[in-house]
């Protein structure tokens, strides 16, 4: 039996020319060129890691009440007199180890801010690309929807939608169901600003030669939409994705403060800096000291990000 080793060889060239490719890419190279973007992109890159492997770096699971001790509650960090080991940043009121919170809290976070901006995205690529292709009656009627929802404010529909979803829900359910409460709160509140930025830009590209002439030949509108406008609209639409995503883990962090976010048992970094915040003048400082300040870091890369992609993909700063 024969048998081709040339095809395997063949498509790891095809990699590494890609690769290679990338790497010498305009984009690369002014990742590269700026320092800001490197140190932010490695401080997400850290973050991610480090929730991700939580349940093997975390030397206990806040989520699990056996792994919860009265008689280590409240104990200061370890390099401050009364701390203990392995609680290096100390423990809250319930004995929960402050840094193993913030890991399980931090892939709760990333994992409701990324998953509402892509459920945002999704919504206001396929509203932009009917409004901006069909026009009419239809493209006045979903953008003065989205003027109605851009008319409250955020943070307000945000808690009610999130208020409807638990209303709706039994009792035993909401803390399960909780996360995707949150995902869908944040999504129906941010996916105007997509459908605007897809809808101008495709108003444009439906007038092109290119658009004109697969309307000629009867290409299926649906192609037309997702094969030859959507890869030409979607280089704002990330810059705005990066930007994006900082302000959706903020929002869950804030409706997570409010308390209509995540629930005490499973804490994100909202509910940890609004559980600390409780105990922060009786001198428990550091519960929630460190939580914010995880909070603000990832924040602060995110937004430091998104500022090098749009300067980076912007054609007139080339």
């Amino acid at each position: 039996m024969h048998i081709d080793e040339a095809a395997p060889v063949g498509r790891m060239t095809q990699w590494r020319q890609r690769l290679s490719e990338a790497w010498d890419s305009d984009l690369a190279y002014s990742f590269r060129g700026s320092p800001m973007a490197m140190i932010s992109a490695l401080i997400l890159l850290i973050v991610a890691l480090t929730a991700i492997l939580a349940p093997v770096i975390a030397v206990q699971n806040p989520y699990d009440l056996t792994q919860l001790f009265l008689d280590k509650a409240e104990l200061p960090p370890i390099w401050v007199e009364g701390g203990e080991a392995p609680y290096l940043l100390g423990t809250d009121v319930q004995g929960r180890d402050v840094l193993s919170a913030i890991l399980y809290g931090s892939r709760i976070s990333l994992l409701i801010g990324f998953a509402s901006v892509m459920a945002s995205m999704a919504i206001g690529i396929s509203v932009g690309l009917i409004c901006g292709f069909a026009g009419g009656h239809v493209d006045n009627i979903l953008m003065r929807v989205g003027d109605f929802v851009l008319s409250i404010p955020t943070l307000l529909v945000a808690i009610l939608v999130s208020a409807l979803f638990r209303e709706l829900l039994p009792v035993n359910l909401r803390d399960s169901f909780a996360p995707l409460i949150l995902m869908a709160s944040i999504a129906i509140t941010s996916w105007v600003q997509y459908a605007r930025i897809v809808r101008a830009s495709a108003m444009v590209e439906a007038r092109k030669e290119y658009v004109l002439a697969a309307k000629i030949l009867e290409v299926r509108t649906t192609r037309i939409l997702l094969t030859h406008i959507l890869p030409n609209v979607m280089t704002p639409v990330l810059v705005t994705a990066t930007l994006n995503l900082g302000l959706a883990i903020l929002a869950e962090a804030t409706l997570s403060f409010l308390g209509v976010g995540m629930p005490v048992t499973q804490p994100s970094l909202g509910t940890l800096i609004r559980i600390g915040n409780q105990y922060f003048f009786s001198g428990s400082w550091w519960v929630v000291l460190f939580p914010a300040f995880q909070l603000g870091l990832i924040i602060l890369a995110v937004n430091l990000l998104g500022d090098w992609l749009r300067d980076a993909l912007n054609p007139k700063l080339q």
